[in-house]
C-alpha cells in the first residue's frame, strides 16, 4: 500500500471534519469507512414509504450555527437550512405548552411568573453565546479564554443539576421547559453533567436557534465529503478496518471510533496504563427510534406546538424526572420522555405534499431489545388527540438495532459514553488534549473525546489540529472557508 499522511477511521461528522482539516492543510489523507454510506449519526434514508425522507439519527442541530468547526467551515453558506420559529416545545396535560421561541424575549413574556427566572438564568449566556461555545467545545481542563462565563455557566449548573433545582421557578411551565432539554442527556433527573448539557442547548436555542437541514441531515456530511475530495481526500466506504496492520503506513491515524474499536484496533500500540484508563470509560442508557410518515401535521392540542423543530413529551418536570430514574435503574417508563421533531414544517421536500415525517426517539436501558413503537405513540396521543389517526406507516429500531446500524453507538447508547460530569471532563481521559494518546501517531477523534455528542464536528477539528501540531510541525491550522471561484 502506498503510503499517506493520515488516515481516518469513521466517516461520521467528526471523522470528516478531522479530514477536512488535515487535506485542507496540504496533506494526504485517506478515510475508511465500515457502512456503504457516509456520514454516521448524520444519514438520511427512506425507512417507511417512498417519498418520505427521513434523518436515520439525529434530526435538529442547535450546533450547526454555534459550532466553531462550522463557523470556520462555511456551514451556512454551503447547506441550506431552515429555522423554526419556535426552538422547541413542551406540551402539558392542563395548560398551554411551554414554548421556548428563537426570540428570547418573546419566549419570557409567554412563560407569565417563570418568564423574568427565564431571563436571569439564560440571558447573560445567550449574549455571551460565543463564549458559551469556546469553553464547552473542547477539553474543559484547558484555560479558558472567558473564565468569567465559564464561572456563570457553572453556577447556573449547579443549581440546576442539584437539589435546588426548583428554587427559582414559580410555576410549572420555566421548570418543565428546561427540563425538557436536560433530558437530551439521558442521565438521572437532576444531575450536573445532564444540567450542563440542557443549559448549553438552551442557549443555542435563543442565540442560532435549532435549524433543520433542508432536504435531510445527509446534506452536512455530504459538505463535508465534498470539500475533501476537493482537496485531494479520499474515501472508501463498506471497508471495516479490524488491525492497523490493514491500512497504509501513515504518520497520523485518526479514530472516529468508540473506545472499544480503538482498543480493539490499536491496543497492542497502546501502553497498558492507558489502555486500562479506556476500559474503565463508561457507555450510557440507550435510545430506541421510531419514524412515522404522516398524512397530514400531528393535531397537538396546543396548536402552537405545530411550529415547533422540537417537542420534548413527557409532562411535568416530575414526571420527566421520574422518567429517567426509570430508564437509569434498568427499566423501560411506563410513560417515558420523547424526543419529537418535525422537520417538515420547515422543509416540504422530506414528504408528498401534504404530508409529513416525523422523528421520534425514547430513552431505554442499555441493550434493550424492546419496540418501543407503541409507547411513543401513547405518549404523543396523550398530548395530540388523534395522533394515530394520521400515522400512515412507521419504522422502529430498538437499542439493539441502533447499535447494529451505528457500531459507535455501543447497546444503543448515541453519545458515544455517558454524559456524567467527569466524563465530560475525563473524555475519554483526564487530560488538556484528550484526543491526543500516547502511542505516536495515533488519535480519537470521535464523540467519546471531547467535548461529547452532538453533530458539531468539534472532536474532529480538536484531534486534526493537535495532530498537525504533534507530528506535522504545523501551529496554524489552515483555512477552512469556502472557496470562492
Amino acid at each position: 500500500m502506498t503510503a499517506v499522511d493520515a488516515v481516518i477511521i469513521g466517516a461520521g461528522p467528526n471523522g470528516l471534519a478531522a479530514a477536512v482539516t488535515l487535506a485542507r492543510a496540504g496533506l494526504t489523507v485517506e478515510v475508511y469507512e465500515a457502512a456503504d454510506t457516509i456520514g454516521g449519526g448524520a444519514r438520511t434514508a427512506e425507512l417507511t414509504l417512498p417519498g418520505f425522507a427521513h434523518d436515520t439519527c439525529s434530526a435538529v442541530h442547535p450546533m450547526a450555527f454555534a459550532s466553531p468547526f462550522f463557523q470556520e467551515f462555511g456551514l451556512r453558506e454551503r447547506v441550506p437550512f431552515g429555522l423554526p420559529e419556535i426552538s422547541y416545545a413542551h406540551p402539558l396535560d392542563d395548560r398551554p405548552a411551554a414554548l421556548a421561541y428563537h426570540d428570547l424575549d418573546r419566549t419570557v413574556g409567554e412563560l407569565g411568573a417563570d418568564g423574568p427566572a427565564w431571563r436571569q438564568l439564560l440571558g447573560p449566556l445567550v449574549r455571551r453565546v460565543d463564549a458559551v461555545s469556546e469553553f464547552t467545545g473542547g477539553s474543559l481542563l484547558r484555560f479558558p479564554r472567558h473564565p468569567v462565563e465559564l464561572v456563570r455557566f457553572g453556577l447556573r449548573a449547579l443549581e440546576q443539576g442539584g437539589p435546588l433545582w426548583n428554587a427559582r421557578w414559580r410555576g410549572e411551565e420555566g421548570r418543565a421547559l428546561l427540563t425538557g432539554v436536560m433530558a437530551h442527556g439521558v442521565q438521572p433527573l437532576p444531575s450536573l453533567g445532564a444540567a450542563a448539557a440542557g443549559l448549553a442547548l438552551a442557549v443555542h436555542g435563543h442565540a442560532g436557534g435549532w435549524p433543520i437541514p433542508l432536504g435531510g441531515t445527509q446534506a452536512i456530511p455530504d459538505a463535508l465529503a465534498a470539500d475533501l475530495r476537493a482537496h485531494g481526500g479520499r474515501i472508501e466506504l463498506g471497508h471495516r478496518i479490524a488491525s492497523l496492520a490493514e491500512l497504509p503506513p501513515a504518520r497520523a491515524v485518526l479514530f472516529d471510533t468508540s473506545t472499544k474499536d480503538l482498543l480493539s484496533i490499536a491496543g497492542d500500540r497502546l501502553p497498558a496504563a492507558y489502555r486500562r484508563r479506556l476500559e474503565r470509560f463508561r457507555y450510557g442508557n440507550a435510545v430506541a427510534k421510531v419514524d412515522f410518515a404522516l398524512s397530514g401535521p400531528v393535531p397537538w392540542r396546543d396548536p402552537r406546538v405545530a411550529s415547533a423543530g422540537t417537542v420534548h413529551v413527557g409532562g411535568t418536570r416530575a414526571e420527566v424526572a421520574y422518567a429517567e430514574r426509570e430508564v437509569a435503574a434498568g427499566r423501560h417508563s411506563a410513560r417515558p420522555f420523547v424526543l419529537v421533531s418535525q422537520p417538515s414544517i420547515v422543509d416540504g421536500s422530506r414528504a408528498p405534499q401534504g404530508a409529513q415525517t416525523l422523528w421520534t426517539y425514547t430513552h431505554v436501558p442499555r441493550g434493550s431489545n424492546a419496540d418501543q413503537t407503541e409507547a411513543i405513540a401513547r405518549q404523543i396521543e396523550r398530548f395530540a388527540p388523534g395522533f394515530r389517526d394520521v400515522v400512515l406507516a412507521s419504522s422502529g429500531r430498538t437499542a439493539v438495532e441502533v447499535a447494529g446500524y451505528n457500531a459507535n453507538y455501543i447497546e444503543g447508547d448515541i453519545a458515544s459514553g455517558s454524559g456524567t460530569f467527569w466524563q465530560l471532563l475525563a473524555r475519554p481521559t483526564l487530560s488538556p488534549t484528550p484526543w491526543r494518546t500516547p502511542a505516536a501517531g495515533i488519535y480519537l477523534a470521535s464523540a467519546s473525546s471531547a467535548p461529547g455528542p452532538g453533530v458539531h464536528g468539534m472532536a474532529g477539528w480538536n484531534a486534526a489540529r493537535v495532530a498537525l501540531a504533534t507530528e506535522f510541525g504545523v501551529s496554524s491550522p489552515p483555512s477552512l472557508a469556502p472557496e470562492r471561484i
